[in-house]
């Protein structure tokens, strides 16, 4: 007995899905169900209601909002400041870079020594400042926001 009432149940839910259309079978789970949360949201706003059951509603709706947009901050936070911390990193390739150049230079012309040397040390200030700046926005974005 129990067998075919779930049976009968299911064919009858294939029978909707069948005259709902093709259209709908293609269409996400997801989509599918907020339309129907949407349709049903719709026709409870259209039910008469008392005021303080919409706006008990109201209220529930702008806490979890706000809930949830705070969540959505702190992640973009911590996401933005872990992006600029990477450049930290990138200055250290840089200063590596100044002075495997500076080896390179000084090996293929000894001569120009002092000059390579003051090129190194510009380029060495220069990728250390880009550094520290990469790290104060880091710091910025997570305690100045």
């Amino acid at each position: 007995m129990l067998l075919i009432r779930i049976r009968n149940t299911l064919l009858s839910q294939c029978g909707n899905w069948v005259r709902i259309g093709s259209r709908a079978l293609c269409r996400p789970l997801s989509a599918a169900v907020v339309s129907d949360a949407r349709k049903a949201e719709t026709a409870s706003l259209l039910a008469p209601q008392n005021i303080a059951s919409f706006q008990q509603q109201l209220a529930v709706r702008g806490f979890q909002t706000s809930a949830v947009s705070r969540d959505i901050d702190t992640a973009a936070k911590f996401i933005g400041a872990g992006a600029a911390t990477v450049g930290v990193a990138g200055s250290g390739a840089g200063i590596g870079t100044v002075f495997g150049s500076l080896i390179i230079g000084y090996a293929r012309n000894p001569s120009l020594k002092q000059q390579l040397f003051s090129y190194a040390i510009l380029g060495f200030a220069l990728s250390e400042a880009m550094g520290l700046f990469c790290l104060m926005v880091a710091f910025l974005i997570l305690f100045a926001m």
